[in-house]
């Protein structure tokens, strides 16, 4: 079985440890970080473990068993827990640990891309609402400031087979993807977040009203929202090269075609086909799982537009199909991708202090509430056009590449 060099392991703990947290800075002498792991990506854990050390910070280990017959613990809990027990919350416990924590990395590695295969969606969906108060507890420090995360990804034989390669062929993706094979691959991250950034800064001075996406398959109107930042290039997720905004979600109508396969639950979709009016989804079908999908997007608030995504190939050397989300929505290829996330709006992309926002003011600015955020994506030529409220216009990305 292939295993990457210690040295690249190595600089994979590096990139997410002193560069990815903290908004690209790293962390800081004395800073509190949760490493969450399962036992299949051992390997890097320990260099993690040992970065986080290095760096003086204080490690909180949430090391888990891997989800795999016959020990597949999360299917266990769906199939024997009573009601009760799926909408348990442990409240003072979750809320320690976002009170103690000043960064979380998550490492995903499946060891059975289909572990909760045949289990009733609407019990996942039900645990994901019990678990809300957590999200909006991580969310509300995130947005005064204190509190980072960032998500990467160990390959394994499931995840590689998945995707159609072998396990070498695997990493060597999440290889080139990080830039792990380069002398100082932090630098390099550095260097691609500072030209991301300034396509970022270009798009936020252009105060964009709309987008229109169009394409052999999308024919899609997004309303931006005048209080919207486009973001990107943060150190959340590695790899990320999208610039993103979390639109008013209430000006979506048409449709979209997406070409990738979402994986959600332990089940694939395919073939998903969405369509929207005033905001809200009226139309949603695909080749396989329809009714996952259809579960999915009846959890509250899952039926309207929580992000809206462009990647330009020019950055991204992710040229695969991987089976996993984080480096499918980054993918270059020939025509880079866009993609759009169902669910859970992104609130720092407001214009202001997101930290000063009421509930009621995220509602009135359009803004999205939802315990899931699904990502679907789609790699096929795509245009999309910028619009203003004067009648101008003008093309911003075509054939994989922003074009201002």
């Amino acid at each position: 079985m292939y295993t990457p060099s210690q040295k690249i392991l190595k600089n994979y703990a590096n990139v997410l440890v002193n560069y990815a947290l903290n908004g690209g800075k790293g962390i800081q002498h004395g800073d509190v970080v949760m490493l969450i792991c399962h036992e299949s990506a051992k390997p890097l854990y320990l260099e993690l473990y040992r970065a986080v050390l290095k760096a003086g910070g204080h490690v909180i280990s949430s090391y888990r068993p891997d989800q795999h017959h016959p020990y597949n613990f999360e299917k266990e809990f769906f199939v024997n827990a009573q009601d009760h027990q799926i909408k348990f919350f442990p409240s003072k416990y979750m809320k320690g640990i976002v009170d103690e924590i000043d960064h979380s990395i998550y490492v995903l590695s499946e060891t059975d891309v289909r572990a909760l295969h045949g289990v009733d969606p609407q019990k996942i969906m039900a645990r994901g609402e019990s678990h809300k108060p957590y999200i909006e507890w991580r969310n509300a420090k995130e947005h005064k400031g204190k509190f980072t995360w960032t998500l990467a990804l160990y390959g394994t034989e499931a995840m590689a087979h998945e995707a159609g390669l072998s396990l070498k062929e695997y990493w060597n993706q999440i290889i080139k993807a990080c830039f792990l094979n380069e002398k100082n691959p932090i630098a390099k991250w550095k260097s691609v977040a500072n030209q991301l950034e300034s396509y970022r800064l270009k798009l936020n001075k252009m105060k964009i009203d709309k987008v229109h996406v169009t394409g052999s398959d999308a024919n899609l109107w997004v309303t931006i929202g005048k209080t919207r930042n486009w973001l990107g290039g943060s150190g959340r997720n590695i790899p990320s090269f999208e610039i993103f905004t979390s639109p008013d979600w209430r000006g979506t109508n048409g449709w979209m075609r997406f070409n990738q396969p979402l994986y959600r639950y332990g089940n694939i979709v395919t073939g998903i086909y969405l369509e929207f009016k005033n905001g809200l989804v009226t139309k949603a079908t695909a080749k396989k799982n329809e009714a996952l999908l259809k579960h999915m997007i009846a959890t509250p608030n899952a039926n309207k537009l929580g992000e809206f995504s462009m990647t330009d190939r020019r950055f991204s050397k992710i040229d695969k199909f991987m089976a996993e989300t984080l480096f499918d929505e980054n993918i270059g290829g020939e025509y880079g991708n866009s993609h759009v996330a169902l669910g859970a709006s992104y609130v720092d992309t407001y214009v202001g202090n997101p930290a000063k926002l009421t509930k009621a003011d995220k509602l009135k600015l359009g803004y999205n509430e939802s315990t899931v955020h699904t990502d679907v994506v789609t790699t096929t030529p795509r245009t999309i056009t910028a619009h203003w409220n004067n009648g101008r216009s003008k093309i911003i990305y075509t054939n994989g590449q922003y074009k201002f």
